[in-house]
C-alpha cells in the first residue's frame, strides 16, 4: 500500500505538484497496488481537485 505522506517523507525534494504526479506515477509502474490519500500536498500549486488528479496520475499508470 502506497501513502501519499510516505511519498512525501521519502521524496523530499519535490517541489511541486507536477513532480508529486510523477512519483506516484512511477510508483505505480513500479508495481504499487493501492493508493491512499492521506494528506493535502503542500505546494503552491496543489489545485483544488488534488486528489482526482493524483488518482488519475496513479491508475493510468498502472493500466499502461
Amino acid at each position: 500500500m502506497l501513502w501519499l505522506s510516505e511519498v512525501l517523507l521519502q521524496e523530499h525534494d519535490l517541489d511541486s505538484f507536477e513532480a508529486l504526479k510523477a512519483v506516484v506515477g512511477a510508483r505505480a509502474r513500479a508495481g504499487e497496488m493501492f493508493f491512499r490519500m492521506d494528506v493535502r500536498p503542500p505546494f503552491h500549486d496543489t489545485p483544488e481537485d488534488w486528489e482526482d488528479r493524483l488518482e488519475a496520475a496513479f491508475s493510468s499508470a498502472q493500466n499502461s
